[in-house]
């Protein structure tokens, strides 16, 4: 008996009672393939990540330097300081502060990527869950017609037996 390919398993089985089944998931392939992306996807959402921390870790030293130099600044214009010095001071808190606003700017580059490669990887999941739950499905269908066809095998060989039987 051979119950017809549905096109996501085949199921076959030999009249002698060996059965012969094979499950055959069409979209394996498409799976493994979603699954390998999802991974790099989410290897390349952890390497951004790192990126962001270094990057804030930098800010944050940068910030702190700015904090240290602020204070000297003030400490030492309490005790008076040339003019020449005060520009000297000013332009290098001046400049500190460009270059916070340039980090600052660069992790915020930096966390929009994240954010975007990490709406990637939930798709990807998404895709990902779909094909492994038709393929759950289809295993599933595909055990029903395994067991339906077996018990119409055994029901066969049965009314074959009891037919042999009233025949002799």
């Amino acid at each position: 008996m051979y119950l017809p390919n549905e096109g996501n398993f085949e199921v076959s089985i030999r009249k002698e009672g060996a059965a012969c089944e094979k499950f055959q998931f069409s979209l394996e392939k498409v799976l493994s393939y979603k699954q390998q992306k999802q991974e790099a996807l989410r290897s390349e959402h952890a390497e951004i990540l790192a990126l962001v921390r270094a990057q804030e870790a930098l800010v944050e030293s940068r910030w702190e330097r700015y904090r240290e130099y602020s204070v000297e600044y003030r400490e030492r214009c309490g005790r008076g300081l040339p003019m020449t010095e005060v520009l000297v001071y000013q332009s290098g808190l001046r400049a500190m502060e460009r270059e916070i606003q340039s980090e600052t700017m660069r992790l915020e580059q930096l966390r929009e990527r994240a954010e975007s490669k990490r709406k990637e990887v939930v798709a990807a999941k998404q895709e990902t869950t779909a094909i492994e739950k038709v393929r759950e499905k289809k295993a599933r269908d595909y055990q029903k017609a395994l067991e339906k066809s077996e018990e119409a095998f055994i029901e066969e060989f049965v009314s074959t037996s009891r037919v042999r039987a009233a025949a002799n």
